[in-house]
């Protein structure tokens, strides 16, 4: 099960790296807005991967369950951190300067504003697991696991729409943007 949750969570680290995989120059506003989103979602880009790599790490089926629940406690707090800020970047950044660029803006928003709620859903459920009982406390992580996949399949049709045309291109332009060995910007878990 720690192994599935693993896999599920490594799931969720590939669409921030879509965002930051994001050209050619278009505008030098697109582009100005594409370097203010590129700069500020790296370093949540980075904290989701060192999320999904401590959960890894203590996913082996020989780890104490205490140990389980407090990384990966800590683990779906900074994903959930790191999702809110990438939220928080794009409406700094205000709408992109493309046709229906403030509902695309807006939408993708929400949607990191609820994949960070999710993962702050997640911590809680684990939080509340009981250490003391081997069995128990795996059946707990089978629920969580199971929520896991929802939140992984979970849709990123907004931050996609975000990425399209233009935008895309003028992030892909963007040193902070640029995909380095599976850093990213795609949030979505």
């Amino acid at each position: 099960m720690k192994k599935k949750l693993a896999t599920v969570l490594v799931g969720g680290a590939a669409l921030m790296l879509t965002l930051s995989g994001c050209g050619d120059d278009n505008s030098e506003e697109l582009d100005a807005w594409a370097k203010k989103v590129c700069d500020g979602v790296q370093p949540q880009a980075k904290k989701i991967q060192a999320a999904n790599a401590s959960i890894q790490e203590e996913s082996s089926d020989k780890a104490p369950p205490k140990d389980v629940k407090e990384t990966d406690s800590k683990a779906f707090q900074d994903m959930s951190d790191a999702y809110r800020q990438i939220g928080r970047v794009i409406d700094r950044a205000g709408p992109p300067a493309v046709e229906n660029g403030e509902k695309k803006q807006k939408d993708a928003v929400k949607e990191l504003n609820s994949i960070a709620d999710s993962y702050a859903g997640l911590k809680n459920q684990v939080d509340k697991l009981k250490t003391d009982d081997q069995a128990e406390f795996a059946d707990g992580l089978k629920e969580i696991g199971t929520e896991l996949q929802k939140l992984s399949g979970s849709g990123s049709d907004a931050l996609k729409r975000l990425e399209e045309g233009e935008v895309g291109e003028a992030m892909r332009g963007q040193a902070s943007c640029k995909a380095d060995g599976g850093t990213g910007a795609s949030p979505d878990a």
